[in-house]
């Protein structure tokens, strides 16, 4: 089911997630089913969406997906970085479209997790991918991307888009 994906400004994005408990297994295939139809509605409406965190369409729980080649599901995501190493980026979100916030990131990230049948999983991101991990994750802990802001002159509308 498409699912109203909450904008900047809802108290509800700015709460920390509650884990995936054995309990919610039994919930946990209509969650991803919401998460899955509620990215592909955006893609189709705005043409771009990778990923979406459960806390985005008011599910409080630790739970991330991603539609890249194929689907990814991430239920109680630690993230892990093994290095210093940063880029600054122009960073979007399907919960305020249009604003570009410039933020910097880790090039590199592990995450552990368990997938859709509580198995435990383990990626090594680098780049884009663990950009857009890092942004995700940090929907579960209450964080947007408007709060990681490098400074108060980082934000931009998606047709001022510039160079920095």
């Amino acid at each position: 089911m498409i699912r109203e994906i909450l904008k900047l400004g809802n108290p509800q994005l700015y709460e920390i997630s509650e884990e995936v408990t054995e309990d919610d297994l039994y919930f946990l295939p209509e969650w991803v089913k919401d998460l899955h139809d509620t990215l592909m509605d955006y893609r189709e409406k705005h043409g771009a969406g990778r990923a979406v965190a459960a806390p985005q369409i008011g599910i409080k729980k630790r739970l991330l997906y991603m539609f890249t080649d194929k689907p990814y599901v991430f239920v109680n995501p630690v993230m892990y970085f093994s290095d210093n190493e940063k880029y600054t980026l122009l960073d979007d979100c399907m919960s305020f479209p249009g604003l570009l916030v410039k933020v910097e990131r880790y090039k590199h990230a592990d995450i552990f997790y368990l997938d859709e049948n509580y198995n435990p999983q383990k990626m090594q991101l680098e780049g884009d991918l663990s950009e857009l991990l890092q942004h995700e994750y940090d929907h579960l802990d209450g964080i947007l991307a408007t709060m990681r802001a490098v400074d108060n002159k980082s934000f931009y509308f998606e047709q001022m888009k510039r160079d920095f």
